[in-house]
């Protein structure tokens, strides 16, 4: 789009969001590479480099120590160099605190919408900041226990009960929390407009989502760098940077 279609749509996102008794946004990948974490599934992606089959729940269940040591691997990739939240999640951020955002449901797992300041954060695939037991499922910060594996302890274990910690992800072949997975379609069926930003929209169930909220009469709006497959039916679809777009919302709304 020219940078009066922009303005000119972003004045129309504002306009549907004052217009709105309930938003919530949809965040993916789009919002953790604007802040320099790899993408997984694009050409030259996490998974050019890294095997998939590494991280089957399966794999963790059956060899939890290589697992562990593969998962390190891992982390290094995704955080080669120093990451934060991006204008693009202080936008949201912001958002939420004007009271323009009832709740953000997000695939990611960085963890870096709660540090730029968002609260109504719905974690559909768990959260990387932190660690589970298998057994009594107490949670802990996750960067010790990275620590912990890096210095030899393969795999790492609960100091309560010497279960086996796992980092509290969504793996390859494991359910999602459907805790989380509820609230999310609980919110999304309440909502006047579903904003979906920096998603591709291609994995499930986020990306059937846009269409429940059309189903319940919701204005749907995409901010993305290319077309999704719900583009051609979105009141606004616009194909730009989530980090430009979104503070360019919150000053419209100011």
């Amino acid at each position: 789009m020219a940078a009066d279609s922009i303005e000119d749509a972003v004045g129309d996102l504002a306009d549907a969001v004052l217009a709105a008794d309930s938003v919530v946004a949809l965040t993916g990948a789009g919002l953790s590479t604007a802040s320099g974490i790899p993408d997984f599934r694009s050409e030259g992606g996490v998974w050019d480099s890294h095997d998939p089959a590494d991280f089957q729940y399966a794999r963790f269940q059956a060899d939890p120590a290589g697992f562990w040591t593969d998962r390190l691997s891992l982390h290094e990739t995704l955080h080669e160099d120093a990451v934060g939240p991006n204008a693009g999640h202080r936008a949201l951020a912001d958002l939420e605190a004007a009271g323009h955002l009832e709740a953000l449901v997000t695939q990611n797992v960085d963890g870096l919408h709660r540090e730029a300041g968002s609260d109504r954060v719905i974690r559909l695939h768990g959260t990387g900041a932190e660690v589970e037991c298998t057994d009594c499922n107490r949670r802990q910060a996750a960067a010790p226990v990275r620590q912990r594996a890096a210095n030899g302890e393969l795999p790492p274990r609960c100091g309560h009960c010497e279960g086996v910690l796992k980092p509290a992800v969504v793996l390859f072949g494991e359910s999602l929390p459907q805790g989380a997975l509820h609230r999310a379609r609980e919110r999304v069926r309440e909502a006047d407009l579903l904003l979906a930003a920096g998603t591709s929209l291609t994995v499930e169930p986020a990306a059937s989502l846009p269409r429940l909220a059309a189903t319940g009469g919701a204005t749907v709006a995409v901010v993305n760098l290319e077309s999704t497959r719900i583009s051609e039916r979105a009141a606004v679809d616009l194909r730009a940077d989530v980090t430009e777009v979104l503070p360019a919302l919150v000053a419209a709304l100011d």
